[in-house]
């Protein structure tokens, strides 16, 4: 039986966890604090009873402290094990590319996700396929849920372009590096836009005004860093050596998706969706 491991169940490894469950995979995974039938992330005996059995393991735990956690404390029997290796970095490596396109060859580690960066090397360095990703968007966790719930804005920075990608093109994405070779990837859709028209056309679907305008310095250090950058990313490598395809090749038809599987009553009676980087 194929038996998946992962590294932090949040949102985007749960929706794959639940996938490959329904296909009959054996999955387990840890969490900080073992909720949900997980194991604790500091079970050493437990965790690595698990690396052992494994045939794919899954980190989706980003950087803390400067270093990878998973890589600090299990790195040595990650590189014992025999299993297919996956990690799920994020394109905030490469960095500020003023707008123009980058892909796999693009240098990284030049921005703010430095460790970041230094994790996505190093799990390469092991053999992983490494998952880069752009904004993640999916049920409970869309521009449709924060327009709904009142906490979506506009910055008026028209020429501030970003990419995005649909929590089920990332899950078809890891399944199809299940058989491809080593190396990095940009699981992303084909076409970034600025944040504001995204945001304006999840208003549309909700039936709802667009957000107000709200000038950058109001926001905080973390969305403030989020708008200093401004890249396109390609997603060629991916669609060429793992003949992925994404679902939801444009933003339109991802929030489209969406409304219709959703009700404003629906999103308010939906738990919060488990971060992502739950160890």
């Amino acid at each position: 039986m194929s038996r998946l491991f992962v590294f932090g169940m949040g949102y985007a490894a749960g929706h794959l966890a639940a996938l490959l469950e329904g296909r009959g995979w054996s999955v387990a995974g840890t969490t900080r604090d073992g909720r949900g039938g997980t194991l604790r992330f500091d079970d050493r005996e437990g965790v690595e009873a698990e690396i052992a059995a494994a045939t794919h393991i899954l980190s989706s735990v980003p950087p803390e402290d400067e270093h990878d956690p998973v890589l600090v404390t299990y790195g040595a029997p990650l590189a014992r094990s025999d299993a297919w290796l996956g990690y799920l970095s994020s394109t905030g490596v490469y960095g500020d590319a003023k707008g123009a396109w980058v892909d796999e060859t693009a240098p990284i580690g030049s921005g703010r996700r430095a460790a970041r960066a230094a994790a996505d090397a190093d799990w390469q360095a092991l053999g992983a396929r490494v998952f880069r990703l752009p904004g993640i968007y999916g049920p409970g966790r869309s521009p449709i849920d924060r327009v709904r719930a009142g906490r979506a804005h506009r910055v008026g920075l028209p020429g501030q372009v970003f990419s995005r990608v649909h929590i089920a093109d990332i899950v078809s994405g890891v399944i199809a590096g299940f058989d491809g070779p080593a190396g990095a990837y940009n699981l992303s859709d084909d076409f970034p836009c600025d944040q504001d028209a995204v945001v304006s056309y999840a208003a549309t679907l909700a039936g709802l005004p667009p957000p107000p305008l709200v000038p950058l310095e109001s926001l905080s250090a973390a969305a403030r860093g989020f708008y200093a950058e401004n890249r396109r990313v390609a997603n060629g490598k991916a669609k060429r050596v793992l003949n992925w395809r994404p679902r939801y090749p444009d933003y339109r038809l991802g929030l489209r998706a969406l409304s219709a599987m959703t009700s404003p009553a629906a999103v308010t009676a939906a738990p919060a969706p488990a971060s992502s980087d739950q160890r």
